[in-house]
């Protein structure tokens, strides 16, 4: 049995490659026999926008998911002899108004989707995630009269971040549970106790309620010697229960 429940289309997300036709067909050749399609959440203000998104207006967000959800369907119905497709989608957390809109949204297509991949991608507003120059003018940002304690403030603001999409939401798996230091990768959570503290609060919390974490092979692609998370976050992770 081989399953998946973060995926992107190039046809739905900048940054990813090929229709979501051509994904499920991929998915399907490989023999995954359950795949989920979890296509980013809208973003709500243009300042917000990723660089690739440059071209774009937040209302193409909007259009471009509510056109993923109609294809996602469609093709759930159309190959469901031969892959389990479940509808899902990727969060954001970039401020409390965004997870308000992201609520709404939910409720507007209640039973359309069908599972949530919880994931924050932002700091302070700031992309982490879109390239190193991004990530050091947000740690550069924060405060803090060294950068060992500028970069403590921004870890501790991932995480409690995620800890308010994990309370509010309770997606159903947690994604790429550590990507603050996606260019540290050799970090020592556990050098930082504020920070370690609230790892443990979010893996425990997520695992009271059933939470998959999820395994996420991307960060071999960007340089780390193991998938995300890290071996700390999976000695956490068992240790829960």
């Amino acid at each position: 049995m081989t399953i998946s429940h973060h995926s992107h289309s190039g046809q739905f997300c900048c940054h990813a490659k090929g229709t979501l036709a051509e994904v499920v067909g991929e998915a399907i050749r490989q023999g995954f026999t359950t795949f989920g399609l979890s296509e980013h959440v809208p973003r709500y203000s243009e300042e917000h926008l990723y660089p690739e998104e440059s071209h774009l207006k937040v209302q193409d967000l909007m259009d471009t998911f509510e056109a993923y959800l109609v294809e996602a369907h469609r093709l759930k119905q159309l190959r469901a002899d031969e892959c389990a497709l479940l509808v899902g989608l990727e969060t954001e957390y970039i401020d409390a108004a965004g997870l308000d809109r992201l609520e709404q949204l939910l409720e507007k297509h209640s039973g359309t989707i069908e599972y949530l991949v919880g994931s924050v991608h932002h700091c302070d507003s700031a992309p982490i995630d879109f390239d190193k120059e991004r990530y050091d003018a947000c740690l550069a940002s924060q405060p803090g009269s060294t950068q060992a304690e500028r970069l403590e403030h921004l870890l501790c603001t991932y995480f409690d971040n995620q800890y308010k999409v994990l309370s509010r939401l309770q997606p159903e798996v947690v994604g790429h549970f550590d990507l603050c230091r996606l260019y540290y990768p050799d970090m020592d959570f556990r050098a930082h106790p504020e920070v370690w503290a609230r790892i443990e609060r979010n893996v425990e919390y997520a695992a009271s309620y059933g939470a998959l974490f999820e395994i996420n092979a991307s960060a071999f692609r960007k340089g780390w010697k193991t998938a995300y998370p890290g071996a700390d976050i999976f000695d956490v992770r068992t240790s829960s229960g």
